[in-house]
């Protein structure tokens, strides 16, 4: 099992930026790679970005590109996505994610095993 915890979010407004941090716990050494989705009242989950366990590989969903930007540190077993030019449309909840499937990088909910608690972010206009 793998216990994911994320902090960071809050209420900022336009433009501003913001740094969502993810805490793995557990059999970490099981996964192919970990990201971010985020799930917006009224609307369903959204795939924002993913990273492979080595560090190489990230993926964003287009809307975020440029914009966000995912990274890890595998010695502290931490995933960020580093949140630029924050929009009232990024409003949502943001759950870290982990996968041990081989899929992970297409970016399908069920491509990814464990989910955090999520952290709310609210962007203002």
């Amino acid at each position: 099992q793998v216990q994911l915890v994320e902090s960071g979010g809050g209420l900022v407004q336009a433009g501003d930026s913001l740094r969502l941090s993810c805490a793995a716990s557990g059999r970490t050494f099981s996964l192919y790679a970990m990201g971010w989705f985020r799930q917006a009242p009224g609307k369903e989950r959204e795939f924002i970005a993913t990273i492979s366990q080595s560090g190489t590989n990230t993926y964003y969903v287009n809307s975020v590109k440029g914009r966000f930007t995912i990274s890890g540190d595998n010695a502290k077993n931490m995933v960020y996505l580093h949140m630029n030019g924050l929009k009232p449309e990024d409003t949502a909840v943001y759950y870290c994610v982990a996968s041990k499937r081989s899929d992970w990088y297409r970016g399908w909910s069920t491509s990814y095993d464990y989910w955090g608690q999520g952290t709310q972010v609210t962007v203002s206009s």
